[in-house]
């Protein structure tokens, strides 16, 4: 085996005059995951209509402040205006009170029919108590009960006549004060508002353009309270956690490094991606933010402050390394970044090794 080791690193000597070589460096070193991110607004949403419509009037201007529940546009459905307006008519004409007049008339049947039931009662006992002692005649008893049998079926009739109609005028006024509600909450959906206290950043909707609500009309977040979203690919999500420090530049800011933590992760792979989002909350961040500006972030996983390292192109199979007097040793790998290694065993700093050329 160590013939094939000599014979190996000789001929990878050979294959160049000139070869680089090195000796392993103590530094720090980090292993990391990278990310490539955008900066967002807190709570930043894309605002939807719940209903379709031309925009009729647009009542904020980009950059300005709105809080919860301020109108955002107003969209523009004249059937649904006359619906609503048609509601209320038919709410105004079926209200109870507009109806008392309904409901006086018959409880002034009940109670006339009351009343004569009362008296035809009265004479019917009397003559039937005169019918007991053999006054009177049986015509005049039989016309007696006929007259009271009909004033009982009277009162009951029109008793049953005014429940009726008091049933059916707090139903249909019930029924138009519910309609007249949904129809005014449908009107309403032609208002958009906002759902939080924020910051308009941008109008996707110009006057007379018809919204509906498949494509967002707005995009309104926290003026001042922003964050890294990340996409972590799904092989790499696992060793992603809490709290895991970040590091990371942005095209806006060139040569600058920038700091934050990892604070949230989505616990659901985007599929068409296969990935998913992680947030990060900044430890340190430029002075002036806005959302979508785009970001390189490395996830740290592990670090090291004082590790014996090389160039990662000087590992061989990520196990052995090329002596300078030819011959390949192995040894044990630690943590890695993009350009370096750590090794933990089988070098020390005094030692020198060559570039293979492969």
């Amino acid at each position: 085996m160590r013939i094939i080791f000599l014979l190996t690193g000789s001929l990878l000597l050979s294959c160049s005059r000139n070869v680089e070589k090195t000796s392993p460096v103590v530094g720090p070193i980090s292993e990391s995951v990278y990310a490539s991110g955008v900066i967002k607004s807190k709570g930043q949403y894309q605002v939807y209509t719940s209903v379709a419509g031309l925009v009729h009037e647009i009542l904020v201007n980009e950059g300005d402040t709105v809080r919860k529940g301020s109108p955002i546009m107003r969209l523009l459905n004249e059937p649904s205006r006359l619906q609503a307006l048609n509601a209320k008519y038919a709410a105004d004409y079926a209200d109870l009170k507009a109806n008392s007049n309904k409901l006086g008339e018959a409880k002034a049947q009940v109670e006339l029919a009351r009343s004569k039931l009362k008296n035809d009662s009265l004479l019917f006992e009397r003559q039937q108590n005169l019918w007991k002692q053999g006054v009177g005649s049986r015509i005049d008893f039989e016309q007696r009960e006929l007259s009271y049998k009909n004033s009982k079926a009277s009162y009951e009739s029109a008793t049953v006549r005014y429940e009726d109609l008091k049933r059916q005028l707090e139903f249909t006024s019930k029924q138009a004060t519910t309609n007249l509600r949904i129809s005014s909450a449908q009107a309403a959906d032609y208002l958009v508002k906002s759902e939080i206290d924020g910051k308009v950043f941008k109008i996707l909707k110009e006057q007379g353009e018809f919204a509906n609500t498949l494509n967002p009309v707005a995009v309104i977040g926290d003026a001042n309270d922003f964050l890294l979203e990340m996409k972590i690919d799904e092989y790499d999500i696992a060793q992603i956690h809490k709290g895991q420090k970040i590091v990371y530049s942005m095209d806006s800011y060139k040569g600058q490094v920038f700091e934050a933590r990892v604070d949230n992760i989505e616990p659901i792979m985007d599929e068409p991606s296969r990935s998913f989002t992680v947030e990060g909350k900044f430890v340190t961040r430029p002075p002036v933010l806005y959302p979508h500006l785009s970001a390189e972030a490395n996830i740290i996983l592990r670090s090291q402050e004082k590790a014996l390292t090389i160039p990662r192109n000087y590992l061989m199979n990520d196990s052995m390394v090329l002596l300078s007097n030819g011959r390949l040793k192995k040894v044990v790998v630690g943590l890695k970044d993009y350009q370096r290694a750590e090794i933990r065993e089988g070098l020390t700093a005094e030692d020198v090794i060559y570039k293979p050329n492969l």
